[in-house]
């Protein structure tokens, strides 16, 4: 479940990007660099760990 912006800390927010996106050392299979263009997912995401914007404004971004 996505932390809501309002009930959540900045630490639970990164934390949820963090476990999300984690890394699968397996490019070909993953695709989590594909979708967000080669960018870390923490800086795709740092307006909504600092609180600025929600999960699905950046996340709609992204989609094709």
């Amino acid at each position: 479940m996505v932390p809501e912006l309002k009930t959540s800390s900045r630490e639970e927010r990164e934390a949820f990007i963090k476990t999300t996106y984690a890394c699968k050392a397996d490019c070909d299979a993953c695709g989590i660099c594909v979708m967000f263009h080669n960018k870390d997912p923490l800086i795709v995401f740092k307006d909504y760990i600092a609180g600025n914007k929600t999960y699905e404004e950046i996340l709609s971004l992204y989609r094709y």
